[in-house]
């Protein structure tokens, strides 16, 4: 407490200087003195904690902004600084200190101070604060770039750019670091135009055209420069000066157009490509060169000069291939020049397939063609663009991507007929029969121009045939049922709806038989969760003359449980699902929902025994029967594969020596289920349970008061837990 006591006492100056000033009471100061001394009180324990000090902090800060609100509403004259005025900044600092001596390591700890510090003005401490962080963490990315933002909030540059590079030695595979470095580059560029375009320092008439005229022309940010600036600019401009630098030669003037002109961020951009040949890069530096406030001439040259690297570095790239083609698109649909830029495209994107028959840059093209047939209204565009993919598909008969694109193309354009539509999906499935892809896209066909019975057919000939990922199988199975439960359930009401639901049903066991066969486990255990789903709607669905949770409501869900765990293959993790899902549900009728509970917990202990107690027990306790769940978790840890089981518990379970730990009776095991593999979870759940258990139970004495003494009061809270152990709750 003498570390506390010299806290309080370095207060004393601050505080009485607030009180002079009246910005605050003597209550207040109270206050704050005990609000500051619990803080304290807290910092100086063994294990300190990281949000004792944030919370410090914040308090802090909180104390600075009401002493800033209440001098503004006071209106003091402006003196001579006192201790007040930077008393609690002061202290956040000092508080961020002795966290960090605590926490050197916690990275999101230093950013935070380096922000508030910098928020607060205090630039010489964020230099301190930046370059600590750096000898102790010089592979995080981020202290370099704070350092380097506080540079150049310092006017130097050379010094950001240093940063920077030392960075990127360090880093040399951060997108970060490469991005901020362009985006350095491309502010000192842009400053220095700026700068010369107010001092009329002109380039060179011979130049490439991008010179002061054009660049100001072009510029958003003139608009930006106060009317002093373009007085001077005029005054220089017409006595016709060039101003000479130091040393001004015409390498100097030559070397200032290609600054201008972006040099400097063309050669960081080649540098990087050649160090990170990787498209997240490309893909950042088009976002930093593109939102960066500069003249449209010059970003369109370092974006073509970014697209013309990326192109080398990266030529047979998916995504880099997509980059490259939608730089053409800048114009809306209904601009006059779309035409061009599409078309321009499109051969971009041709062009750099060529002979090749990468299924990724097929893939690239396939979806290219398709949205843009779905969104341009002009006939003759959409045929241009369905040519240009028949085209590629001859050449690749057996592309899924391009096949089942040129089937959704076709869909998108209004003049092709229904039976070419559906006659080209047909011969499309026939040539790649084991594409999931392609299936899905003549049931999208089937679906939109075809007949019901032939919707059928191809979904019954998409689940025999049909092969692909996992979710595209999921897509192809559940194709149907979708179909009948967007189209029919929301149309049926009344004893129609019952019918459809149990046809539902019985669409949904057909295809679990299926699934079956062919050994599709991801497939069957979505099936099973969509079985649950509509058995949970028909559940909610009341039958003529009784409530939706009587009769055949939880007495069909419990069959259906039995059903599911004999005839389908069933998982943990679904009976863990549907354990939820049905705990959640609402019941008038709470012994058949419990029924339900246990019959699915029974079910589950077959796969998942640990997984299953705590389940089942975390429902009783919810329930307010924390004596049964304490019995069920017991009985499985007694019949625990390893008899001694529980004596395996950590020594913090048993706090007092003088309380053994309890030995669980053989007898309250009545079976054991078939996944009981030892696991301290049930321990833990155990004690918890135990300890739940004596907080909820009724108020007991745990000591006689002798009688000579006089009668005290007997407290009705319950014992913390720190005070529980487990002989102290062992269940009567």
């Amino acid at each position: 407490m003498e570390r506390v006591q010299y806290q309080q006492e370095q207060m004393l100056p601050e505080l009485k200087d607030l009180v002079d000033k009246n910005l605050f009471t003597q209550k207040e100061i109270r206050q704050i003195v005990k609000q500051r001394t619990a803080f304290e009180t807290t910092l100086i324990r063994r294990v300190a904690k990281k949000a004792d000090f944030i919370r410090y902090i914040s308090y802090e800060m909180d104390l600075e902004k009401l002493r800033k609100l209440r001098v503004k509403r006071m209106d003091l004259p402006k003196g001579p600084a006192t201790v007040s005025d930077y008393s609690f900044v002061r202290r956040q600092f000092h508080i961020f200190e002795r966290a960090l001596k605590r926490f050197k390591s916690d990275v999101a700890l230093w950013v935070q101070y380096i922000q508030v510090a910098k928020r607060e003005g205090a630039r010489t401490l964020v230099g301190r604060v930046t370059a600590r962080a750096l000898q102790l963490h010089p592979n995080n990315p981020t202290f370099y770039i704070l350092a380097a933002s506080h540079e150049l909030d310092n006017l130097s540059p050379s010094a950001a750019r240093a940063l920077l590079q030392r960075g990127i030695r360090v880093n040399p595979d951060s997108v970060d670091m490469w991005k901020e470095y362009v985006k350095m580059e491309l502010g000192f560029m842009e400053s220095l135009r700026r700068r010369w375009d107010v001092l009329g320092i002109k380039l060179e008439s011979g130049s490439t055209g991008k010179g002061k005229q054009k660049a100001t022309e072009e510029d958003p940010s003139r608009f930006l420069m106060d009317e002093r600036s373009e007085e001077v600019a005029a005054t220089y401009e017409s006595l016709d000066i060039d101003i000479p630098m130091e040393g001004d030669t015409d390498d100097g003037a030559e070397a200032r157009r290609r600054i201008l002109e972006g040099a400097i961020v063309i050669s960081v951009i080649e540098s990087a490509a050649q160090a990170l040949p990787k498209i997240e890069l490309f893909e950042a530096l088009k976002t930093v060169i593109s939102d960066y406030p500069c003249p449209a001439g010059i970003q369109d040259a370092l974006l073509d000069t970014m697209y013309d690297v990326l192109a080398k570095t990266l030529p047979r790239d998916p995504k880099g291939m997509e980059m490259r083609a939608y730089r053409y698109l800048k114009s809306p649909i209904t601009a006059v020049g779309f035409v061009e830029e599409l078309q321009s495209a499109n051969e971009e994107l041709l062009r750099i397939v060529g002979e090749g028959s990468e299924e990724a840059l097929l893939e690239v093209y396939a979806a290219f063609a398709e949205r843009w047939c779905k969104k341009v209204e002009d006939d003759h565009l959409k045929a241009y663009l369905i040519s240009s993919l028949q085209g590629l598909v001859q050449k690749n008969a057996r592309s899924p991507s391009l096949l089942a694109g040129h089937i959704k193309a076709l869909m998108a354009a209004s003049g092709e007929a229904p039976a070419k539509v559906l006659k080209t999906a047909a011969r499309y499935t026939s040539q790649v029969p084991q594409s999931s892809r392609v299936w899905l896209a003549r049931l999208a066909a089937e679906k939109a121009v075809g007949t019901g019975t032939g919707a059928r057919d191809a979904w019954g000939e998409a689940r025999k045939l049909a092969r692909g990922s996992e979710e595209e199988m999921v897509r192809v199975w559940m194709w149907g049922i979708e179909e009948q439960r967007r189209t029919g359930m929301h149309e049926a009401s009344g004893a129609d709806l019952g019918k459809r639901k149990d046809a539902i049903c019985a669409q949904l066991e057909e295809l679990l038989r299926e699934s079956m066969q062919v050994s599709l486990h991801g497939v069957h255990e979505v099936l099973l969760e969509n079985y649950v789903t509509v058995l949970e709607e028909a559940n909610n669905e009341p039958e003529a003359g009784r409530t939706s949770d009587q009769g055949r409501g939880w007495s069909s869900w419990k069959e259906t449980v039995g059903h599911m765990g004999r005839q389908c293959l069933t998982s943990g993790p679904f009976w863990e699902r549907v354990f939820e899902r049905v705990a959640k549900m609402e019941a008038k009728d709470a012994g058949g929902k419990e029924g339900v509970l246990r019959a699915i917990y029974e079910e589950w202990r077959k796969k998942d025994g640990v997984g299953a107690v705590v389940g089942w027990a975390g429902w009783l306790l919810g329930e307010g029967r924390g004596r049964e769940a304490t019995e069920i978790v017991t009985a499985a840890s007694a019949s625990s594969a390893e008899p001694h089981f529980l004596f395996k518990a950590p020594p913090s379970f048993f706090p007092s020596p003088s309380c053994p730990p309890v030995h669980p009776s053989s007898s309250s095991s009545s079976s054991r289920p078939a996944s009981s593999a030892s696991s301290p979870r049930l321990l833990v759940v155990l004690e918890a349970l135990r300890i739940s258990v004596r907080a909820a139970l009724s108020p007991v004495t745990h000591f006689q008061t002798p009688s000579a003494s006089p009668a005290r009061p007997v407290s009705t809270a319950a014992p913390p837990a720190s005070q529980l152990s487990a002989c102290s709750l062992r269940p009567d």
